[in-house]
Protein backbone atom coordinates (compact mmCIF):
# COMPACT_ATOMS: atom_id res chain seq x y z
CA UNK A 1 0.00 0.00 0.00
CA UNK A 2 2.65 2.50 0.57
CA UNK A 3 4.85 1.60 -2.36
CA UNK A 4 1.31 2.20 -4.69
CA UNK A 5 1.30 5.68 -2.50
CA UNK A 6 4.72 6.45 -3.29
CA UNK A 7 4.73 5.78 -6.48
CA UNK A 8 1.13 7.53 -7.12
CA UNK A 9 3.26 10.92 -5.59
CA UNK A 10 5.90 10.89 -8.00
CA UNK A 11 4.04 10.58 -10.75
CA UNK A 12 1.74 13.29 -10.08
CA UNK A 13 4.99 15.77 -8.58
CA UNK A 14 5.53 15.33 -12.66
CA UNK A 15 2.82 17.25 -13.35
CA UNK A 16 1.35 21.06 -13.25
CA UNK A 17 0.73 21.77 -9.34
CA UNK A 18 -3.26 22.64 -9.88
CA UNK A 19 -3.43 19.55 -12.78
CA UNK A 20 -1.69 17.21 -10.20
CA UNK A 21 -4.71 18.39 -7.24
CA UNK A 22 -7.43 17.57 -9.53
CA UNK A 23 -6.18 14.30 -10.96
CA UNK A 24 -5.69 13.34 -6.92
CA UNK A 25 -9.40 14.28 -6.16
CA UNK A 26 -10.33 12.05 -9.88
CA UNK A 27 -8.85 9.30 -8.15
CA UNK A 28 -10.05 9.20 -4.93
CA UNK A 29 -13.53 9.90 -6.69
CA UNK A 30 -12.64 6.28 -8.75
CA UNK A 31 -11.56 4.39 -6.09
CA UNK A 32 -7.62 3.55 -6.93
CA UNK A 33 -6.68 5.55 -3.72
CA UNK A 34 -5.14 3.02 -1.30
CA UNK A 35 -7.66 3.86 1.75
CA UNK A 36 -7.53 2.50 5.86
CA UNK A 37 -11.48 2.38 6.01
CA UNK A 38 -12.22 3.66 9.58
CA UNK A 39 -10.28 5.85 11.64
CA UNK A 40 -7.88 4.40 14.14
CA UNK A 41 -8.80 5.09 17.83
CA UNK A 42 -8.43 4.39 21.05
CA UNK A 43 -10.13 6.00 24.58
CA UNK A 44 -6.48 7.86 24.41
CA UNK A 45 -6.70 9.82 21.35
CA UNK A 46 -10.60 10.38 21.55
CA UNK A 47 -11.10 14.00 22.06
CA UNK A 48 -14.41 16.48 21.48
CA UNK A 49 -12.97 19.79 21.05
CA UNK A 50 -16.09 22.37 20.92
CA UNK A 51 -18.46 19.62 21.07
CA UNK A 52 -17.46 17.73 18.05
CA UNK A 53 -17.02 13.87 19.24
CA UNK A 54 -13.31 12.74 17.59
CA UNK A 55 -12.54 9.11 17.04
CA UNK A 56 -8.56 11.09 16.98
CA UNK A 57 -7.46 14.37 16.57
CA UNK A 58 -6.25 14.36 12.81
CA UNK A 59 -8.06 16.21 10.68
CA UNK A 60 -7.79 17.38 7.30
CA UNK A 61 -7.57 21.24 6.46
CA UNK A 62 -9.94 22.88 4.28
CA UNK A 63 -8.85 23.76 1.20
CA UNK A 64 -7.69 20.24 -0.01
CA UNK A 65 -11.33 19.59 -1.24
CA UNK A 66 -13.09 22.90 -1.92
CA UNK A 67 -16.14 21.59 -3.34
CA UNK A 68 -16.99 18.45 -1.24
CA UNK A 69 -16.25 16.41 -4.51
CA UNK A 70 -15.09 13.61 -2.35
CA UNK A 71 -16.45 13.24 1.03
CA UNK A 72 -16.93 9.43 0.93
CA UNK A 73 -13.30 8.96 0.24
CA UNK A 74 -11.42 11.26 2.61
CA UNK A 75 -14.32 10.27 5.30
CA UNK A 76 -12.36 6.49 4.67
CA UNK A 77 -8.85 7.99 4.62
CA UNK A 78 -8.14 7.39 8.37
CA UNK A 79 -9.31 11.07 9.41
CA UNK A 80 -10.97 11.81 12.33
CA UNK A 81 -12.98 14.51 10.74
CA UNK A 82 -12.64 16.33 7.58
CA UNK A 83 -12.87 20.38 6.78
CA UNK A 84 -14.01 20.79 3.08
CA UNK A 85 -14.80 24.29 1.49
CA UNK A 86 -13.31 27.52 1.49
CA UNK A 87 -17.60 28.01 0.18
CA UNK A 88 -19.38 31.20 -0.82
CA UNK A 89 -22.96 32.19 -1.92
CA UNK A 90 -21.96 32.48 -6.06
CA UNK A 91 -19.75 30.44 -7.61
CA UNK A 92 -16.58 32.25 -8.78
CA UNK A 93 -13.02 31.14 -10.39
CA UNK A 94 -10.59 32.68 -8.22
CA UNK A 95 -7.28 34.30 -9.31
CA UNK A 96 -5.69 33.56 -12.81
CA UNK A 97 -3.40 30.55 -13.49
CA UNK A 98 -0.94 29.91 -12.35
CA UNK A 99 -1.79 29.65 -8.76
CA UNK A 100 -0.50 26.88 -6.95
CA UNK A 101 3.56 26.34 -6.92
CA UNK A 102 5.64 23.46 -5.12
CA UNK A 103 8.56 24.68 -3.20
CA UNK A 104 9.80 21.32 -3.12
CA UNK A 105 13.13 22.53 -1.47
CA UNK A 106 11.33 23.36 1.38
CA UNK A 107 8.55 20.52 1.96
CA UNK A 108 6.12 23.78 1.13
CA UNK A 109 3.33 25.34 -1.05
CA UNK A 110 2.33 28.48 -1.65
CA UNK A 111 -1.22 29.46 -3.41
CA UNK A 112 -3.10 32.26 -4.42
CA UNK A 113 -6.42 30.46 -5.40
CA UNK A 114 -8.68 33.08 -4.21
CA UNK A 115 -12.04 31.14 -2.68
CA UNK A 116 -12.25 29.56 -6.35
CA UNK A 117 -15.24 27.02 -5.69
CA UNK A 118 -18.64 26.30 -6.89
CA UNK A 119 -20.83 27.99 -4.84
CA UNK A 120 -22.89 26.68 -1.53
CA UNK A 121 -25.79 25.55 -3.35
CA UNK A 122 -23.76 22.45 -4.91
CA UNK A 123 -21.77 21.95 -2.27
CA UNK A 124 -24.69 22.19 0.53
CA UNK A 125 -26.25 19.53 -2.04
CA UNK A 126 -22.97 17.01 -1.17
CA UNK A 127 -23.27 17.68 2.54
CA UNK A 128 -26.46 16.61 2.77
CA UNK A 129 -25.84 13.29 0.47
CA UNK A 130 -22.62 12.05 2.51
CA UNK A 131 -22.99 8.94 4.72
CA UNK A 132 -22.96 8.95 8.27
CA UNK A 133 -19.39 8.88 9.85
CA UNK A 134 -16.63 10.76 11.12
CA UNK A 135 -17.80 14.61 11.34
CA UNK A 136 -17.25 16.91 8.49
CA UNK A 137 -17.24 20.63 8.71
CA UNK A 138 -17.57 23.59 6.15
CA UNK A 139 -15.41 26.19 5.49
CA UNK A 140 -17.12 29.36 4.95
CA UNK A 141 -16.18 32.46 2.56
CA UNK A 142 -17.26 35.69 1.13
CA UNK A 143 -16.98 36.27 -2.69
CA UNK A 144 -14.55 38.76 -3.49
CA UNK A 145 -16.63 41.08 -5.43
CA UNK A 146 -19.12 41.76 -2.44
CA UNK A 147 -20.10 44.57 -1.13
CA UNK A 148 -21.44 43.53 2.06
CA UNK A 149 -18.86 39.93 3.30
CA UNK A 150 -20.46 39.79 6.71
CA UNK A 151 -23.80 39.20 4.91
CA UNK A 152 -21.89 36.58 2.71
CA UNK A 153 -20.66 34.58 5.72
CA UNK A 154 -24.10 34.72 7.59
CA UNK A 155 -26.00 33.70 4.08
CA UNK A 156 -23.30 31.09 3.72
CA UNK A 157 -23.74 29.73 8.04
CA UNK A 158 -27.70 29.62 7.50
CA UNK A 159 -27.52 27.59 4.30
CA UNK A 160 -25.10 24.48 5.80
CA UNK A 161 -25.91 24.90 9.47
CA UNK A 162 -28.40 21.79 9.11
CA UNK A 163 -25.71 20.18 7.13
CA UNK A 164 -22.66 20.52 8.62
CA UNK A 165 -20.84 19.07 11.59
CA UNK A 166 -18.92 22.31 12.18
CA UNK A 167 -18.63 25.41 10.53
CA UNK A 168 -15.32 27.89 10.35
CA UNK A 169 -15.15 31.31 9.63
CA UNK A 170 -12.23 32.18 7.31
CA UNK A 171 -11.18 35.70 8.22
CA UNK A 172 -7.33 34.63 7.51
CA UNK A 173 -6.95 33.99 3.74
CA UNK A 174 -4.49 36.23 2.24
CA UNK A 175 -5.71 35.42 -1.13
CA UNK A 176 -8.97 37.60 -0.63
CA UNK A 177 -8.35 41.22 -1.04
CA UNK A 178 -8.93 43.18 2.42
CA UNK A 179 -9.85 39.62 3.97
CA UNK A 180 -7.95 39.55 7.02
CA UNK A 181 -9.31 43.20 7.63
CA UNK A 182 -12.07 41.15 9.48
CA UNK A 183 -9.46 39.85 11.97
CA UNK A 184 -9.79 43.26 13.96
CA UNK A 185 -11.67 43.76 16.97
CA UNK A 186 -14.87 45.32 16.03
CA UNK A 187 -15.31 43.73 12.72
CA UNK A 188 -14.49 40.12 14.05
CA UNK A 189 -16.91 41.03 16.91
CA UNK A 190 -20.04 41.59 14.17
CA UNK A 191 -19.12 38.54 12.02
CA UNK A 192 -18.94 35.78 14.71
CA UNK A 193 -22.31 37.61 16.57
CA UNK A 194 -23.70 37.50 12.37
CA UNK A 195 -22.95 33.85 11.73
CA UNK A 196 -24.16 32.62 15.02
CA UNK A 197 -27.38 33.93 14.73
CA UNK A 198 -27.70 33.07 10.97
CA UNK A 199 -26.73 29.43 12.18
CA UNK A 200 -29.34 29.95 15.10
CA UNK A 201 -32.23 30.96 12.43
CA UNK A 202 -31.53 27.78 10.36
CA UNK A 203 -32.65 25.86 13.58
CA UNK A 204 -29.48 23.84 13.49
CA UNK A 205 -26.35 24.49 15.69
CA UNK A 206 -23.18 23.18 14.79
CA UNK A 207 -20.22 24.36 16.61
CA UNK A 208 -18.52 27.50 14.96
CA UNK A 209 -14.71 27.80 14.62
CA UNK A 210 -12.55 31.17 13.37
CA UNK A 211 -9.52 30.50 11.20
CA UNK A 212 -6.94 33.03 11.96
CA UNK A 213 -3.71 33.98 10.49
CA UNK A 214 -0.41 33.04 11.61
CA UNK A 215 1.15 37.03 11.11
CA UNK A 216 -0.37 38.37 13.91
CA UNK A 217 1.74 40.07 16.27
CA UNK A 218 1.29 40.06 20.00
CA UNK A 219 -0.48 43.04 20.81
CA UNK A 220 -3.28 41.78 17.68
CA UNK A 221 -3.21 38.46 18.97
CA UNK A 222 -4.33 39.44 22.44
CA UNK A 223 -7.19 41.54 21.00
CA UNK A 224 -8.44 38.71 19.05
CA UNK A 225 -8.29 36.39 22.23
CA UNK A 226 -10.36 38.51 24.05
CA UNK A 227 -13.11 39.18 21.22
CA UNK A 228 -13.32 35.02 20.83
CA UNK A 229 -13.72 34.83 24.78
CA UNK A 230 -16.25 37.19 24.97
CA UNK A 231 -17.83 35.23 21.64
CA UNK A 232 -20.13 32.45 21.46
CA UNK A 233 -17.24 30.71 19.13
CA UNK A 234 -17.12 26.92 19.87
CA UNK A 235 -12.82 27.56 18.96
CA UNK A 236 -10.54 28.62 16.89
CA UNK A 237 -8.59 27.16 14.27
CA UNK A 238 -4.83 28.10 13.89
CA UNK A 239 -3.48 28.84 11.72
CA UNK A 240 -3.89 29.92 8.39
CA UNK A 241 -1.24 30.56 5.48
CA UNK A 242 1.60 32.97 5.72
CA UNK A 243 2.55 35.73 3.50
CA UNK A 244 6.30 35.42 5.51
CA UNK A 245 9.26 33.90 2.95
CA UNK A 246 12.14 34.02 5.98
CA UNK A 247 14.48 31.04 4.92
CA UNK A 248 13.09 29.99 1.96
CA UNK A 249 15.08 28.33 -0.39
CA UNK A 250 13.35 27.80 -3.28
CA UNK A 251 13.15 29.83 -6.20
CA UNK A 252 9.68 29.68 -6.34
CA UNK A 253 9.95 31.94 -2.53
CA UNK A 254 8.57 35.40 -4.39
CA UNK A 255 5.44 34.36 -5.88
CA UNK A 256 2.51 35.67 -4.33
CA UNK A 257 0.49 34.19 -2.28
CA UNK A 258 0.17 32.27 1.02
CA UNK A 259 3.09 29.88 2.31
CA UNK A 260 2.23 26.56 3.97
CA UNK A 261 4.26 23.29 4.69
CA UNK A 262 7.20 22.26 6.76
CA UNK A 263 8.61 26.13 6.90
CA UNK A 264 5.50 27.25 9.21
CA UNK A 265 5.25 24.79 11.63
CA UNK A 266 7.32 27.25 14.20
CA UNK A 267 5.60 30.18 13.71
CA UNK A 268 2.09 28.54 13.54
CA UNK A 269 2.92 26.16 16.57
CA UNK A 270 3.60 29.80 18.63
CA UNK A 271 0.38 30.96 17.42
CA UNK A 272 -1.13 27.88 18.92
CA UNK A 273 0.72 28.57 22.47
CA UNK A 274 0.58 31.89 22.64
CA UNK A 275 -3.37 31.66 22.38
CA UNK A 276 -3.37 28.71 24.31
CA UNK A 277 -2.37 31.19 27.14
CA UNK A 278 -4.13 33.75 26.38
CA UNK A 279 -7.94 31.97 26.10
CA UNK A 280 -6.99 30.30 29.50
CA UNK A 281 -8.27 27.17 28.25
CA UNK A 282 -11.80 28.36 27.70
CA UNK A 283 -11.68 27.74 23.97
CA UNK A 284 -10.27 24.83 22.10
CA UNK A 285 -7.75 25.77 19.63
CA UNK A 286 -6.95 23.17 16.57
CA UNK A 287 -3.64 23.45 15.63
CA UNK A 288 -2.58 23.20 11.64
CA UNK A 289 0.45 24.12 10.13
CA UNK A 290 3.78 22.58 9.09
CA UNK A 291 2.92 19.37 10.85
CA UNK A 292 4.21 16.15 8.82
CA UNK A 293 5.67 14.05 11.64
CA UNK A 294 4.74 11.92 14.91
CA UNK A 295 6.82 14.91 16.51
CA UNK A 296 5.40 17.65 15.29
CA UNK A 297 2.13 16.56 15.73
CA UNK A 298 3.11 16.02 19.49
CA UNK A 299 4.86 18.90 19.47
CA UNK A 300 1.81 21.31 18.13
CA UNK A 301 -0.37 19.42 21.15
CA UNK A 302 1.89 20.36 23.83
CA UNK A 303 1.47 23.92 22.50
CA UNK A 304 -1.85 24.08 22.89
CA UNK A 305 -3.80 22.22 20.48
CA UNK A 306 -6.73 20.10 21.32
CA UNK A 307 -6.57 18.38 17.94
CA UNK A 308 -4.75 18.80 14.78
CA UNK A 309 -5.27 19.61 10.61
CA UNK A 310 -3.40 18.46 7.48
CA UNK A 311 -2.50 19.30 4.19
CA UNK A 312 0.29 19.99 2.79
CA UNK A 313 2.07 17.33 4.36
CA UNK A 314 -0.19 14.78 2.32
CA UNK A 315 1.16 16.25 -1.12
CA UNK A 316 4.54 15.20 0.17
CA UNK A 317 3.39 11.81 1.86
CA UNK A 318 0.16 11.16 1.07
CA UNK A 319 -3.04 10.08 3.07
CA UNK A 320 -1.29 7.36 4.66
CA UNK A 321 0.19 10.34 6.78
CA UNK A 322 -3.10 10.83 8.94
CA UNK A 323 -3.14 7.14 10.13
CA UNK A 324 1.01 7.24 10.82
CA UNK A 325 0.27 10.03 13.04
CA UNK A 326 -2.68 8.66 14.77
CA UNK A 327 -1.33 5.60 15.43
CA UNK A 328 2.01 7.34 16.45
CA UNK A 329 0.34 9.18 18.65
CA UNK A 330 -1.43 6.84 21.05
CA UNK A 331 2.12 4.71 20.86
CA UNK A 332 3.90 7.46 22.97
CA UNK A 333 0.72 8.17 25.26
CA UNK A 334 0.51 4.45 25.85
CA UNK A 335 4.52 4.78 26.97
CA UNK A 336 4.11 7.83 28.60
CA UNK A 337 0.83 6.82 30.52
CA UNK A 338 -1.17 9.87 29.50
CA UNK A 339 -4.10 11.15 27.08
CA UNK A 340 -4.11 13.59 24.67
CA UNK A 341 -6.15 16.38 27.15
CA UNK A 342 -3.10 15.39 29.21
CA UNK A 343 -0.93 16.31 26.67
CA UNK A 344 -2.37 19.77 25.60
CA UNK A 345 -0.94 22.88 26.57
CA UNK A 346 1.99 20.89 28.86
CA UNK A 347 4.10 22.79 26.89
CA UNK A 348 2.74 25.93 25.71
CA UNK A 349 4.80 28.32 28.08
CA UNK A 350 8.27 27.70 26.13
CA UNK A 351 6.30 27.43 23.00
CA UNK A 352 5.11 30.85 23.66
CA UNK A 353 8.45 32.31 23.88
Amino acid sequence: MRLLEQTGLAALHRLDPERAHDLSLRALQAGIVPLPGQPFTTPRITVRPGGLDLPNPVGLAAGYDKNARVLGPLMRAGFGFVEVGAATPRPQPGNPRPRLFRLTEDRAIINRFGFNNEGIEPIAARLAARMPGIPVGLNIGANKDSADRAADFALVARRAAPLADFLTINVSSPNTERLRELQGARALSALIAGVIAARDDSGARPPVFVKIAPDLDDAALAELAAVLRDSQAAGVIATNTTLDRAGIASPQAGQAGGLSGAPLFDRSTRVVARLYRLLEGRLPIIGVGGIGSVDQAWAKIEAGAAAIQLYTGLIYQGFSLAERIARGLDARLMVAGKTLADLTGSDAQRWAR
